[in-house]
């Protein structure tokens, strides 16, 4: 099935522990067929370039590359843009 290659990346930058990430992805929970997840761990040494940027600001969400949201699931915003890319991609 091709429509899987085609599915958004999600990336979410983390660190242990994150009460607010396990949160998002609670809340991010219905839509995971829609799109991969993909962590990123901020305080491994090869993304100190990331804990620099978003140490005080995680959860961070990025999608397909590019910045979506941080702190807090923002569910409409999710979905306009996941549709958007799903669109794209059809």
């Amino acid at each position: 099935c091709s429509a899987s290659t085609n599915k958004p990346v999600l990336t979410l930058f983390t660190k242990k522990p994150c009460p607010l990430c396990d949160e998002a992805k609670e809340v991010l929970e219905p839509y995971k067929r829609r799109f991969i997840l993909q962590e990123v761990d901020i305080t491994l040494p090869e993304n100190t370039a990331w804990y620099d940027k978003y140490k005080y600001d995680i959860p961070v969400f990025h999608l397909n590359g590019r910045f979506l949201m941080k702190h807090r699931v923002n569910i409409q915003k999710f979905e306009d843009q996941l549709r958007k890319l799903e669109l794209q991609s059809e």
